[in-house]
């Protein structure tokens, strides 16, 4: 079963490649099976038993998201969008997107607003997956660098969790909420425009802009360390950020200051996950503040913030003030 999840995570990865390549030949059932080397009908089967939704389906939702930011980011028109995400007619595009979003694409274009894109599926997910991560812990990791950074004023779009204590634990508890599970959360924040750590990506993980964060909060479940803190999932954006806050979430100002960064570079995913986590872990423990000059900052509605991109970074961003 694990190497069926890192057969159709490598068939999301050449989707998505596909799609921003213009290749359509390539994205067929047929194409995408002979790259596995399985049958039509064992790939197909296999795809929606692992993805919960059929390739078809697939497909054209995540067509859709790449064309829902050109309709929203660019000056092309709506018949050329169509054309290059593969529909026949501005007809069928406009039948589509008005069917999956709720609106044609020259209303949202006219007024775009937060929507529930089909962002990148992660069958292989060691977060979702309880344990996936701890394959091979014993490769080498890297190094951790530390480094201190100012951050200007910024707003924090988000849910937050009084009483989750981890990413698998916080997404356990928001499913149980209407309209918080993760698909449809991370689906809204796709749509959000002007993300402030957006690397083009269009999922979570994925430079998308996304991540996990605590709140110093009061009534939030003490941590780890120590600290009365509320899990939190959502996005950075600009303080003069004036768009839209879709009903589920809340929009906090986050004043400028001074954080502790850890961070570790790129590294692979499927093996080294785990030891990357504990040797950044290891690190922030380890870390002297009393000969840095400097302490965690705990005023109430600091942040902290949590990137996990392997293609990127791993790193951990701890506000701190002077000692």
């Amino acid at each position: 079963m694990a190497q069926w999840h890192r057969n159709i995570q490598d068939i999301i990865t050449i989707i998505d490649a596909c799609i921003r390549a213009q290749q359509d030949e390539a994205l067929t059932l047929r194409a995408l099976a002979q790259k596995l080397g399985y049958s039509e009908y064992y790939t197909s089967r296999k795809f929606r038993e692992l993805a919960g939704m059929t390739l078809r389906d697939y497909l054209r939702l995540r067509r859709l998201a790449f064309a829902l930011r050109d309709v929203r980011d660019s000056d092309a028109g709506i018949l050329d969008i169509a054309v290059k995400y593969g529909f026949s007619s501005n007809e069928a595009f406009t039948h589509a997107f008005k069917k999956a979003y709720g609106v044609s694409p020259s209303a949202y274009r006219a007024a775009p607003g937060p929507v529930v894109l089909q962002t990148i599926l992660r069958p292989f997910d060691c977060y979702l997956m309880e344990g996936a991560s701890n394959m091979n812990e014993t490769q080498n990791a890297g190094e951790v660098q530390t480094y201190f950074v100012h951050i200007p004023a910024h707003k924090f779009l988000h849910i937050r969790n009084y009483e989750s204590i981890g990413y698998w634990d916080f997404w356990q508890r928001q499913s149980a909420i209407p309209g918080q599970d993760c698909e449809t959360i991370c689906g809204l924040l796709a749509s959000i425009p002007g993300k402030l750590d957006d690397a083009g990506g269009t999922g979570k993980d994925a430079g998308s802009g996304q991540l996990m964060a605590w709140i110093n909060e009061p009534t939030g479940r003490i941590c780890s360390w120590g600290i009365p803190l509320a899990e939190a999932y959502g996005v950075r954006l600009s303080a003069d950020y004036a768009g839209p806050v879709p009903a589920q979430m809340q929009l906090m100002d986050v004043p400028a200051g001074e954080y502790l960064v850890f961070e570790h570079g790129p590294f692979d995913f499927e093996t080294q996950n785990a030891a990357v986590e504990a040797k950044v872990e290891q690190t922030m423990r380890d870390f002297d503040y009393a000969a840095s000059g400097y302490r965690l900052d705990l005023t109430p509605d600091r942040v902290f913030y949590f990137y996990h991109d392997c293609a990127r970074f791993f790193k951990y961003v701890r506000p701190v003030c002077r000692a």
